[in-house]
């Protein structure tokens, strides 16, 4: 069968008309094999909405502006917005329109916290809108405003405050408190330099006290097996006294105190022979008198042996010569006074 060149060209024509309306309703915004929740909402002014605006949640695209329906009257503007994401629209949601002269105007869904979702064909809640300009001013103004309300209503009561209490003699009391204030400055400047010098990480006391801590702490911990050693040992000896009977050692030690007492006692006292040995001066001029005779014996038989040993080998004995009767002058530490040779 031969088709016919008209019949190409029909063809033709009808592929380019759909086309022609399939790229239509997409630069509209309108997706084509994809399935959008459509709803509506009613406006009495769009502020130059047009289709295909943008549909914002938290500041994403989430649907376009499809349609824009009027009555005859214009009161009343019905919008229809195309949601492609499938996402949860809250029913207490309401749709606040935003124009911009500098771009485009778009509509921005404010969420709600309802549990109930919209559903498809659904209308949803609108808020009426200002103007790019009046909506600038109306943000930035009013917060400031109220602020300039509350702080005029503020210094009005602090001014009326301060005239009630400002007469001459609280004038005084706080010239007074100022020049506290500028000491306890002064005071807390100082304290403040000191406490830097205090804390300084090189210098500082604190940093010193730290680091001596620190190394106590490490030679504690490098002597830990000899504390341990030192500990067993100090256990062992509380053991040890404490398993010692100290009162009966402690009666025992009383009693030889008390035994020695008697002892010296007695030897300090004439009674006995050993205190006489030691408080008698008589045996000591005895002994003194006794050692004075044998210096004597002793230096006559030096000087003249023949009296006392007589052989006829050493020829004749010297018994006329008187003996001595006092130690010789050369002899140490002689405590004897001198006395004359007997003729």
């Amino acid at each position: 069968m031969k088709v016919s060149n008209e019949f190409k060209i029909g063809i033709l024509g009808i592929v380019a008309i759909a086309l022609l309306v399939l790229g239509f309703n997409f630069l509209k915004g309108n997706k084509l094999f994809t399935k959008s929740l459509i709803l509506h909402a009613r406006y009495q002014n769009v502020q130059g909405l047009t289709p295909s605006n943008p549909v914002i949640i938290n500041g994403l695209q989430v649907g376009t502006v499809r349609s824009i329906e009027n009555d005859k009257s214009m009161k009343e503007l019905i919008v229809t917005f195309a949601i492609h994401k499938d996402i949860n629209i809250p029913a207490n949601s309401f749709a606040h329109i935003h124009p911009n002269p500098l771009t485009i105007t778009r509509v921005e869904i404010v969420l709600g916290d309802s549990t109930v979702m919209l559903k498809n064909n659904d209308s949803i809640r609108s808020a009426p809108s200002d103007g790019f300009i009046e909506g600038v001013i109306n943000s930035k103004l009013d917060p400031v405003l109220l602020s300039v309300n509350k702080a005029i209503s503020t210094i009005d009561s602090v001014l009326n405050s301060i005239n009630s209490v400002f007469d001459q003699q609280n004038k005084k009391n706080i010239a007074s408190t100022i020049e506290h204030l500028e000491r306890i400055s002064a005071s807390v400047q100082t304290s403040t330099s000191s406490l830097e010098v205090l804390v300084d990480k090189d210098n500082g006391n604190l940093a010193k006290t730290l680091n001596n801590a620190r190394s106590f702490t490490d030679n504690l911990v490098k002597n830990n097996e000899k504390l341990n050693s030192t500990i067993d040992n100090l256990n062992l000896t509380s053991k040890n006294l404490s398993a010692l009977d100290l009162k009966s050692t402690l009666f025992k030690l009383d009693s030889s105190i008390s035994g020695l007492k008697t002892t010296i006692g007695k030897i300090n006292s004439k009674d006995g022979s050993l205190g006489l040995l030691l408080n008698d001066p008589t045996l000591y001029r005895n002994l003194s008198s006794t050692s004075n005779k044998i210096n004597t014996l002793i230096d006559d038989l030096r000087l003249h042996p023949k009296r006392y040993v007589s052989f006829s080998v050493f020829g004749k004995s010297d018994k006329k010569e008187s003996p001595l009767s006092t130690p010789l002058p050369d002899t140490l530490d002689a405590p004897y006074p001198k006395q004359k040779a007997n003729p």
